[in-house]
């Protein structure tokens, strides 16, 4: 189905604050990380529209009086509103409606694990006293629309979610715009005159994630990524070597985005590596690269 329109809700407002911790009021970073959304849809030519703009207070009933202004009320509209979280926990959530399949929800925490952020899971959650409805209002009490709440990280994570949020909520958020076009089969360009992260560089992180399988080791890891396993189990704050299956590593290292006019070897002499060390660490068998690749480096 052709997409109608986007529209954006920055959570919470006003009087009501969110989550806080750490220097971080969910309100602002949901309003910031939802007015770089919004200029990018428009940038890509995509109906968009905000439910606020400002620090106000919105009530559910307004916010869903807000909502339903615009565009139809059909699958055709794609809502999402922007939170943070609380709790301890660390990493990104996306919560979809019953009504709706997973897949969009699924490409929007895979986009965002790709730009850097740990992935928790994407899920529905249902009334306590009554399983046939949502819990969230705002996917309770939409119309017909597929509605995604998205949680960028914890406010008061023990871990790294507090500096991801604060350093690299535009890259997050840029994560969501391109799973929307890829969903929606629309043409995606990356934003222009926008630094996603700290740095311009090409390099995304100071580490990069992996996904254990059946067989590994922390040894194997280590080896294959020229890291050790001392490092690894710091990075992830591992008190033993036990892992299990599809369990999330952060790996030392960086991803690195290629960049029109880069070749291998290039990119092995900027980042003081080795061409067969990139060639191992990114499973390639042969020194070809495309614009917008991502790129292990080791």
């Amino acid at each position: 189905m052709a997409l109608k329109g986007v529209i954006i809700d920055p959570g919470h407002g006003g009087k009501d604050s969110g989550a806080v911790g750490n220097g971080i009021v969910e309100k602002d970073y949901a309003l910031k990380i939802s007015k770089y959304m919004y200029d990018r849809f428009k940038e890509l030519g995509i109906p968009v529209r905000l439910t606020r703009d400002s620090d106000i207070t919105l009530s559910p009933k307004e916010r869903i009086k807000e909502i339903k202004k615009y565009f139809d009320r059909t699958k055709n509209t794609i809502v999402v509103s922007n939170h943070l979280n609380a709790g301890k926990g660390d990493g990104a959530e996306v919560i979809y409606a019953l009504r709706d399949k997973n897949t969009l929800a699924k490409k929007i925490l895979n986009n965002i694990e790709s730009s850097g952020q740990n992935a928790r899971k994407y899920y529905q959650l249902r009334l306590p006293n009554n399983s046939s409805k949502d819990y969230y209002f705002i996917h309770r009490d939409t119309p017909n629309n597929e509605s995604i709440i998205v949680e960028y990280g914890f406010v008061d994570s023990p871990k790294d979610d507090v500096s991801q949020i604060k350093n690299n909520y535009k890259a997050y958020a840029e994560a969501v715009v391109k799973a929307i076009c890829e969903y929606k089969g629309i043409k995606y360009t990356k934003p222009k005159n926008i630094t996603l992260n700290n740095n311009n560089s090409g390099v995304k992180n100071d580490y990069f994630t992996y996904s254990v399988k059946k067989g590994d080791t922390l040894w194997d890891i280590a080896r294959l990524y020229n890291t050790s396993v001392d490092n690894i189990k710091k990075l992830n704050n591992l008190n033993n070597n036990s892992l299990k299956i599809g369990q999330v590593l952060k790996i030392p290292g960086q991803l690195y985005i290629v960049k029109k006019g880069d070749s291998l070897w290039k990119i092995a002499k900027n980042n003081n590596t080795t061409i067969n060390s990139l060639l191992k660490a990114n499973n390639l068998k042969n020194t070809t690269l495309k614009v917008g690749q991502e790129l292990i480096i080791i």
